[in-house]
């Protein structure tokens, strides 16, 4: 593994999800929060939304950074039709959002972008997920046991309605918990190296 002991790595996410993962990844880094206005103009369609959003939160941390800082954004937002599906505002929101996720195809795209004091690279990751048909008391089971109201989507892969209700995936399955540890990986390699 190539060494990141020359640098400070900064995950600017509250997700106890990106925290495991990136740690997952034997790489030592500290969390702060880039609060943002996550509003997006109505132009942007699929993975232009979690780029934008991602440069957004590196913008508004960026004049904090140091020397040996590289900084990671991400945000993930699932496409369903023509339309992006964000984290639900309550629990009937969150019903419905899982009521039209059932029986069908969705993408979830994951937009990550790398900053230091010299330059910045975004990159993105797409999986689309099969889900199958959901009864109204499996939503409510699901809503009411793991309470998912911090995910886009309205749910968690890796929980109970992953298990029940997600036929298949095609792409990275850590994409669909929300960071694409694999792309991180190669692509911290390439930033710190070229």
């Amino acid at each position: 593994m190539f060494s990141l002991d020359d640098f400070n790595i900064i995950l600017a996410s509250q997700s106890p999800r990106r925290q495991t993962l990136l740690k997952e990844l034997g790489i030592n880094f500290i969390t702060k929060s880039a609060d943002i206005d996550e509003s997006f103009s109505s132009n942007l369609v699929k993975e232009e939304i979690p780029l934008f959003l991602a440069n957004a939160k590196a913008e508004a941390m960026q004049t904090s950074l140091k020397t040996n800082d590289i900084l990671i954004t991400a945000d993930t937002i699932v496409w369903l039709g023509e339309r992006a599906i964000n984290k639900p505002k309550d629990r009937s929101d969150a019903f419905e959002m899982i009521s039209e996720l059932s029986g069908n195809c969705h993408t979830v795209y994951t937009g990550v972008q790398l900053t230091n004091l010299q330059k910045k690279v975004s990159f993105f990751s797409e999986t689309k997920v099969f889900f199958s048909e959901l009864e109204a008391s499996e939503i409510n089971y699901y809503l009411d046991t793991f309470k998912p109201y911090d995910k886009a989507g309205a749910y968690g892969i890796q929980e109970w309605i992953g298990y029940v209700g997600v036929e298949r995936i095609e792409g990275s399955y850590f994409n669909v918990m929300g960071f694409p540890v694999h792309q991180v990986y190669q692509q911290l390699k390439q930033f710190i190296f070229k």
